[in-house]
């Protein structure tokens, strides 16, 4: 009963954060048992008390000051240093350029918008067509969520109550495969697709153009370096971050303007209230299915289909690409752990570091495949490009994705190597 009612609200277009809510008072009443409505509220805030959440406004403020700051510009720049002249190059330099936006945003929709403005107008200059140039922009956004720090990390140590900072280690060598992975595929498709030759650059350029990005490439090397060596929580990473975006912006490349910071907070609190009242909600859903019983139920369906942790990793994949096509990866996050994380861990014994990269990882496809994929739909709005014209050149990266998830659940030891 509270589960039709859970799906009537999502087929009539109620926002998630409401259905999430809703349906847990829907289940107080349903059940008789009204005196859960005292707890209500204390359920609501209690999905908030969290001193990881607070990460996750501060890369957003990340993001937006350094978009402010002229430091995607500089990154490209470096980027094209580094490949240098070879054919389809312009493509390499957007797809490293999104590594390393990656390593500072952790947003596939926002580094998606910041990639449009900077990469696809020089792309089409040089001969690029429109379509080719947001696919491969977006495809490198699918990076954003997998490369520390990631935002769907932050949402999935919340919820799994694991070290934030350990989860974004798990996630650089996924993130380094899955990059090599898109770069073969970037190979594949400049022979096929005859992509122009980059121009070759002078060393005078190359050198100036590394030594511009250098600042700009001190920020994600900070965020990683300070979790990597124990110096710094992911929060407080995430305000150094803040802080030496906002620095770098201001005196070394002199294009920050104090006053464009105020609308850049303003912009954070926005884009961050949405995500925190989705999260808020969810701790009421969780509430309810724990009630319910689902997660208990989920385990005794899932151990009757899987016989081995392989198997039970392949059946959630099958399951999260099923869901990913018709939620966001927040909501969907934050629906499945609650019922799949305690079967992972405790039938199956798989790492919680482990199990999260590969739901991240799975929910990330989702984003740019259809019928719903917000970063899709982005990508379409922006460039102008038909959504299913995206989403079949996007088609070669999601293959590469999957395989990469095979290899990691077959090789377990690419996630938790790192983590000390």
């Amino acid at each position: 009963m509270v589960v039709a009612f859970f799906i009537v609200l999502l087929a009539v277009g109620v926002p998630v954060a409401f259905v999430l809510a809703l349906t847990a008072l829907f289940y107080i009443f349903a059940s008789g048992n009204t005196i859960l409505l005292d707890s209500y509220p204390q359920q609501f805030y209690g999905g908030l008390e969290n001193y990881g959440l607070l990460a996750l406004p501060l890369f957003i403020l990340v993001g937006e000051c350094m978009n402010e700051g002229g430091i995607a510009r500089r990154l490209m720049a470096m980027a094209a240093a580094l490949i240098g002249s070879i054919r389809g190059g312009l493509a390499y330099i957007n797809l490293l350029s999104n590594m390393m936006m990656a390593s500072i945003l952790g947003s596939t929709v926002a580094q998606i918008t910041i990639m449009s403005r900077v990469a696809v107008p020089e792309m089409e200059r040089v001969g690029y067509p429109r379509d080719q140039a947001m696919a491969i922009t977006s495809a490198g956004g699918m990076l954003a969520p997998i490369i520390p720090p990631s935002m769907l990390f932050v949402i999935f140590g919340v919820i799994a109550q694991i070290s934030i900072g350990d989860l974004f280690i798990a996630g650089i060598i996924p993130g380094v495969i899955l990059g090599l992975a898109f770069f073969a595929v970037l190979g594949w498709m400049a022979r096929r697709h005859d992509f122009p030759a980059t121009e070759p650059l002078g060393w005078r350029c190359r050198v100036k153009a590394l030594r511009d990005g250098l600042a700009a490439g001190l920020i994600p090397l900070l965020i990683v370096g300070s979790i990597l060596g124990g110096l710094a929580t992911p929060t407080e990473a995430a305000a150094l971050a803040c802080l030496a975006s906002i620095l770098v912006g201001r005196f070394v490349y002199r294009e920050f303007d104090l006053r464009a910071l105020w609308p850049a907070l303003v912009r954070t609190a926005r884009n961050s209230s949405i995500v925190l009242v989705l999260i808020a909600a969810a701790n009421l859903f969780s509430w309810v299915i724990t009630y319910e019983n689902l997660p208990a139920l989920a385990a005794q369906w899932i151990q009757a289909a899987a016989g081995s942790p392989q198997t039970f990793l392949l059946l959630v994949t099958l399951a999260l690409l099923a869901v990913g096509m018709v939620l966001d990866p927040i909501p969907a996050l934050i629906l499945v752990v609650p019922v799949l994380l305690p079967v992972a861990t405790g039938v199956y014994h798989i790492s919680a570091f482990h199990f999260g990269v590969i739901v991240c990882l799975t929910l990330v496809m989702g984003l740019l495949t259809p019928p719903v994929g917000s970063a899709l739909f982005t990508a379409s709005a922006l460039s102008g490009v038909r959504a299913e014209r995206l989403a079949l050149l996007l088609l070669p990266y999601l293959l590469v994705m999957l395989v990469v998830m095979l290899l990691l659940i077959f090789v377990p030891s690419l996630t938790t190597v790192l983590i000390r």
